[in-house]
């Protein structure tokens, strides 16, 4: 199923809603869609795909394609202007692909904090009730076997042999992994804001990403025991805010833009909160994951990051999400780590001045987009090929220690 736009400035926009078997235990074996939206930008010559991943809680298409103020805010349309044929996906459970088991309030976290988001809209009481669904969502086997599919389809849809990947935020838990198992489909992987938790969860014992458990999990039941939970417009500014220490860092108003974007890709989601029966604000639906594969010990795998697929990672210097004290186990997250992980030379890392960790929306929005380019087409970022830097305000890069 696809719906096409089409402009005479433009790349050609067309949605496509791709067909795939889960292999989420909510709806094991079924028929769901994946959506992807496609911006070509291909004028000349063969075609060079680009595949965009979203994180944990943000829609792919309010992260990558958000049209807003003569739409500085679009990467995915800035790198198809740069003649790429651009794909941004949904995974199961986020924006406009399939969501098991979402549709029904019952299985939003029972945390009373949670609950209480719900009424009344879009139920007139509060819900005390159990969780229908008492498991998380998702996991790294289903998420890998999504990004599979969609590059598959990538691959047969172009007449190509390898694509490259961009991933923002918990992407990395899904592309890191993914290009491991399948270094001959990726051409370059380029994260922004990587979450890389060191000490994450280990495969099974004697495989190389096997699940550790058996799924789908449900205990502890504070973490695994429903399958998503919801935020909203106040909590996504007041995380925002914690990244913010730069004059100007953001544009006024863009939080409002962005709430409306994400709740345009999702509109059941937009049908709930708020204080006034019939008049919801708007929820943010997020799918609770279970992950595994992706640490300190599966980075190097293979030797396939860094030799056989270039990376380059972009962060901001205030991203205080993908930057956490050591001591917290499964929640430690280091972007540092990440890059000294990978075991190859062909790596490249940029920390990024008065930058947080939604730089997608923030004043640095721009010379992302630019930074991005410049490694699809060239392997190396203002000149740079190998290497960690800091980057100043006046652009000036600084090589860190490694």
């Amino acid at each position: 199923m696809t719906s096409t736009l089409t402009s005479h400035a433009a790349p050609v926009v067309t949605d496509h809603y791709v067909d795939h078997t889960s292999t989420i235990p909510a709806n094991y074996g079924e028929p769901v869609k994946l959506f992807v939206r496609e911006r070509d930008g291909t004028k000349n010559g063969p075609r060079r795909p680009v595949l965009m991943l979203h994180g944990r809680s943000v829609p792919a298409l309010a992260g990558f394609d958000l049209q807003y103020n003569n739409k500085k805010y679009s990467w995915a349309e800035e790198l198809a202007q740069a003649q790429f044929d651009v794909f941004v996906m949904e995974l199961q459970g986020s924006g406009l692909s399939t969501r098991p088991t979402m549709g029904d309030h019952r299985n939003v976290s029972p945390a009373p904090s949670q609950r209480a988001l719900l009424s009344p809209n879009p139920n007139a009481s509060p819900y005390t009730g159990p969780v229908d669904y008492p498991h998380q969502l998702n996991h790294s086997q289903s998420d890998w076997d999504e990004v599979g599919r969609v590059v598959d389809w990538i691959i047969a849809r172009t007449g190509v042999s390898e694509i490259d990947l961009v991933g923002w935020s918990a992407a990395a838990q899904q592309l890191g992994p993914y290009t491991i198992q399948n270094p001959g489909k990726v051409r370059s992987l380029f994260l922004v804001a990587p979450i890389f938790p060191p000490e994450g969860r280990q495969s099974a014992p004697g495989t190389d990403f096997g699940a550790p458990v058996a799924l789908p999990v449900s205990t502890p039941a504070g973490a695994f025991g429903y399958p998503m939970t919801v935020g909203t417009k106040n909590g996504l500014d007041l995380a925002w805010r914690k990244d913010l220490s730069c004059p100007d860092q953001r544009e006024d108003g863009i939080v409002d833009i962005v709430w409306k974007a994400m709740m345009d890709a999702d509109p059941v989601g937009a049908s709930w909160g708020g204080t006034t029966p019939g008049s919801p604000e708007g929820l943010n639906r997020i799918r609770n994951s279970y992950w595994w594969g992706w640490n300190k010990t599966t980075v190097k795998l293979h030797n396939v990051l860094g030799h056989q697929v270039p990376v380059c990672i972009v962060y901001g210097e205030n991203d205080s999400i993908v930057n956490t004290v050591s001591d917290l186990g499964l929640l430690y997250f280091s972007t540092p780590e990440l890059y000294r992980g990978i075991p190859g030379h062909q790596k490249l890392m940029f920390r990024v001045s008065c930058a947080g960790h939604q730089i997608v929306w923030e004043k640095k929005a721009k010379l992302l987009h630019t930074m991005s380019k410049q490694w699809l087409k060239d392997g190396k970022v203002e000149g740079a090929e190998t290497g960690s830097y800091d980057r100043d305000e006046d652009g000036a890069l600084t090589l860190l220690e490694e």
